[in-house]
């Protein structure tokens, strides 16, 4: 099982490889805007800087997707802007951002809370709206330190995204290889094979899940995964050009 296990990571990695290779490379979100050319839907991958299984493969650090929803109308770029929070032109709270919006920011708001020990300045973060006992103004002010950092993080983290452009809906390509690349990725209860490095943010993570599967998700780093996701993401690689 380790064995195919670490065969299959190979041959993800490798597809991730010919598709930055065709796209002219990973990308940032601190580089990026809604004008450029997105595709309506899509998977997503982050990776980690100057973190690699390899010379030159970056590791990955979470997977993502949106409008799995039957009758969803998220775009990609939709999802990716909430990760990104708020530009510059924010009135408010420039390159701040929404936590209770994005689960990537929240749990990497968390994971600088725990490494720092800045319960006291956060109380409330990650905590939905119906339960904050306060003003949501003064809250959001209190936040936007941390938001600010989330987001510095955040769009430091090289991403790839593939153009999977198929009905909303739990049985959607998007949703088949979101999952089961995430399976594949996480070494959550299983024998860990390309473990992350030490110093991972995403340790200090209030999830075992997180902290256990070297990714910035919870849902499925506990199952197993359908090495045939990998040829409809091959089939998709194949599909793409440069935006």
């Amino acid at each position: 099982m380790v064995r195919r296990r670490r065969a299959d990571l190979d041959r993800l990695y490798a597809l991730l490889a010919d598709l930055a290779d065709r796209v002219g490379g990973a990308r940032k979100l601190k580089d990026c805007t809604g004008y450029m050319d997105w595709p309506d839907r899509g998977v997503y991958v982050f990776f980690a800087p100057g973190e690699t299984r390899s010379p030159d493969q970056h590791r990955v650090t979470r997977v993502g997707t949106h409008a799995v929803s039957a009758g969803s109308g998220t775009s990609l770029w939709d999802r990716l802007k909430g990760h990104y929070g708020t530009g510059a032109g924010s009135s408010a709270h420039p390159h701040g951002g929404n936590h209770r919006g994005s689960v990537y920011r929240e749990r990497v708001g968390e994971a600088i809370i725990e490494r720092h020990a800045l319960h006291d300045d956060y109380p409330d973060w990650g905590t939905r709206w119906s339960g904050v006992d306060g003003d949501r103004g003064a809250v959001r002010d209190e936040e936007y330190p941390l938001e600010r950092r989330v987001s510095t993080y955040v769009r430091e983290q090289p991403f790839l995204w593939i153009d999977l452009d198929d009905e909303p809906g739990p049985d959607s390509d998007r949703a088949f290889v979101e999952r089961n690349a995430i399976a594949l990725l996480s070494n959550f209860e299983r024998s860990t094979v390309d473990p992350r490095a030490d110093d991972w943010l995403g340790r200090h993570s209030r999830s075992r899940k997180i902290r256990a599967s070297g990714l910035w998700n919870v849902a499925h780093v506990d199952e197993g995964y359908d090495p045939a996701f990998l040829d409809r993401l091959e089939r998709a690689v194949e599909g793409t050009t440069p935006p």
